[in-house]
């Protein structure tokens, strides 16, 4: 994997940014917001972290990703073109129709692990080729990223009791904690908080991270496991909607398509961050 320094992994989050809004306006449907939150995420595991490439996807000991909050899958296939697993141009036929690119993660794309969008599911399935990776000795480490909102779901809960009765410290789980879901904030429908002393006492070093700050993603995400033994909890501290100010922190973001003159307003916001990491 290439050596990034911190200021070229933030510039490829602002193009990364710029090229999400372009597919989702192209498509015409997208889960805007969150797929903005999770970008400096996905950015730093693909190009920093995660054992696996183009190269390597066909290899039993690469490291897994499975992004569990399934709807924020337009972030996930930007990060895959930009690292080569499909031709970045086969995105312009997301949500189309016999496109491979749909609005969930599947694995008729090439670089995607597992299915999902059932919310709840990813921890749990995550959990179990942790500890397949466990029995086989493989060295390989899995990655998964949840919302806050999904943490409502119960099967959550039941992974996460499996994950550390089976002392899974190869296993990684990422919060998106962006506060927001599709209706209203999650601490107003079915508040977990606070979300890591539960998780401490279900047995996982739980640690919080700024999720848009590239060092400090890199410095967490390069240091797992934290405890051996135990499975590692990391709430990503994020802003639904990141890097263009009127979709930021906005409920109807969620599921957005912006019309003309909102995109042409991202677009300039974003190019003008670009210039600014380019200078």
């Amino acid at each position: 994997m290439a050596g990034y320094t911190d200021r070229e992994l933030e510039q490829k989050s602002a193009g990364m940014r710029l090229d999400l809004l372009r597919y989702i306006k192209m498509a015409g449907a997208g889960h805007t917001g969150g797929d903005l939150s999770c970008i400096d995420i996905l950015n730093v595991l693909y190009n920093d972290v995660l054992n696996v490439s183009p190269e390597t996807i066909g290899s039993g000991d690469r490291d897994r990703y499975i992004q569990s909050k399934g709807h924020s899958v337009e972030a996930l296939y930007v990060v895959l073109a930009e690292r080569g697993f499909f031709p970045e141009r086969e995105l312009e036929t997301l949500s189309r129709y016999k496109s491979h690119f749909v609005g969930h993660p599947t694995r008729k794309v090439r670089g995607v692990e597992f299915n999902t969008g059932a919310l709840g599911h990813g921890l749990a399935i995550s959990g179990g080729i942790a500890l397949a990776g466990k029995k086989d000795k493989k060295s390989y480490r899995v990655f998964t990223l949840l919302g806050d909102g999904e943490l409502a779901e119960g099967s959550n809960w039941e992974a996460a009791m499996f994950a550390s009765h089976n002392k899974l410290d190869n296993l990684v789980a990422i919060l998106d904690h962006n506060t927001l879901q599709l209706t209203d904030k999650y601490s107003s429908i079915c508040n977990p908080s606070p979300i890591d002393e539960k998780f401490s006492a279900f047995g996982w070093s739980v640690v919080n991270v700024d999720g848009h700050s590239i060092p400090e993603l890199r410095r967490v995400l390069n240091d797992v496991p934290r405890e051996t033994g135990k499975p590692t909890f990391i709430i990503a501290d994020t802003i639904k909607g990141k890097g263009v100010s009127f979709m930021e922190n906005v409920l109807k973001w969620h599921h957005g398509v912006p019309d003309d003159a909102q995109y042409q307003a991202a677009v300039k916001e974003l190019e003008e961050r670009i210039g600014e990491l380019s200078a």
